[in-house]
């Protein structure tokens, strides 16, 4: 039966657990498919393209903040250090070493995993506030020291590595415009998203949450708890590169000022505003973060063009002009709203929109 009306319901273990559970989810699947791989490139200017590419370097970027936070309990505020060590790796072995980029790639996922491994060896003995510190000190020490100082001066090409049109291929698919960049996107979200969902409902992903929920309950009922933080460490490292990685194929030179701390708190913004433990979460937390600013910047610059509204808001002008500075206290604004109305996130809101449906009539 294709609709359960109040709910779905199974018999056995492994249809409880597939992925799509009725035939109407499995055509809102497809749906989506279709429209995210054909009428999105098709109908679409190359600005909201450019934009949906953001979306998704967020989501990517997010991915791996949601496993440590949202999934091990382990919090973090030196990301953009791991996106920043996964970027230079390829972009290193891409004109150095003049590896394929699907190697570098991977490659760059692997070494940032490695070093966020390093970063996280204190969680084995501290926690909260403490293993906050030792996150931040991963982005100053990474970024602020390593790579501008020493990284970046490989070559004697100063501060940023150009990366030549051309460099950035797949077999004998060269990435450069907007349209190859987010089909490259749609493509990593889907695998990382797929490697995200698995591990959460796997072994692995039990004992995260089970250390996040008490990590001396979990050390009592025999769950290693240093290894899975260091492997939780190491994943979220992991994605973390893949993303930073993916954004070579977006900038004409690489430099330290991509990765900068305000980036690492921009994605745990995403993930409080999203919701926390949650896979939907990340992905609406990268929509609403990234598309609210894109919205407001467009209503200012309308409003802008009316004469009358101008005379009436003459401030309106500056603010487009500062824009940078509207967006940040835009994000401080929202962080402040979500924690006080909605300290759940929006995919706790999605989950009861899908409730209300699946469960109609008698959604009470």
């Amino acid at each position: 039966m294709g609709y359960r009306p109040c709910g779905v319901y199974h018999q056995y273990y492994r249809q409880d657990h597939a992925w799509w559970q009725t035939r109407f989810v499995w055509g809102k699947m497809i749906f989506l498919f279709l429209t995210i791989f054909f009428l999105i490139p098709r109908f679409v200017g190359l600005y909201l393209i450019s934009i949906a590419n953001v979306v998704g370097y967020t989501i990517l970027s997010a991915m791996g903040v949601q496993l440590l936070i949202g999934y091990c309990g382990q919090v973090t505020l030196g990301h953009a250090a791991f996106l920043a060590v996964g970027a230079y790796t390829s972009t290193l072995l891409m004109l150095q070493l003049h590896l394929p980029y699907p190697i570098t790639l991977i490659l760059g996922g692997i070494v940032s995993g490695l070093w966020s491994v390093l970063f996280g060896l204190p969680s084995a003995r501290v926690k909260g506030f403490y293993l906050i510190m030792t996150t931040m000190a991963a982005q100053f020490i990474t970024v602020e020291f390593f790579i501008t100082q020493y990284v970046s001066q490989i070559g004697g090409r100063g501060v940023a590595f150009s990366i030549p049109p051309g460099t950035v291929k797949i077999g004998p698919w060269v990435i450069q415009s907007d349209k190859e960049v987010y089909y490259l996107m749609v493509v990593l979200i889907v695998l990382c998203t797929l490697m995200m969902a698995n591990l959460a409902r796997s072994k692995i992903g039990r004992a995260w949450i089970a250390i996040r929920d008490n990590d001396i309950a979990a050390e009592t009922m025999g769950v290693n708890v240093i290894f899975y933080k260091l492997l939780a460490f190491f994943v979220a490292g992991f994605l973390g590169g893949i993303a930073g990685a993916f954004w070579v194929t977006s900038l004409a030179a690489v430099s330290p000022e991509h990765f900068q701390f305000g980036w690492s708190l921009w994605l745990v913004g995403v993930v409080l505003i999203g919701g926390v433990g949650s896979i939907h979460g990340t992905i609406l937390g990268a929509l609403f973060m990234t598309l609210i600013p894109e919205g407001l910047k467009f209503l200012i610059f309308v409003l802008t063009q009316n004469t009358l509204v101008v005379n009436l808001m003459p401030f309106l002008p500056h603010l487009l002009e500062k824009f940078i500075f509207v967006k940040e206290a835009a994000f401080g604004l929202a962080i402040i709203l979500f924690l006080i109305f909605e300290p759940n996130g929006l995919s706790y809101r999605w989950w009861q929109i899908k409730n209300y449906f699946n469960l109609w009539p008698f959604s009470y």
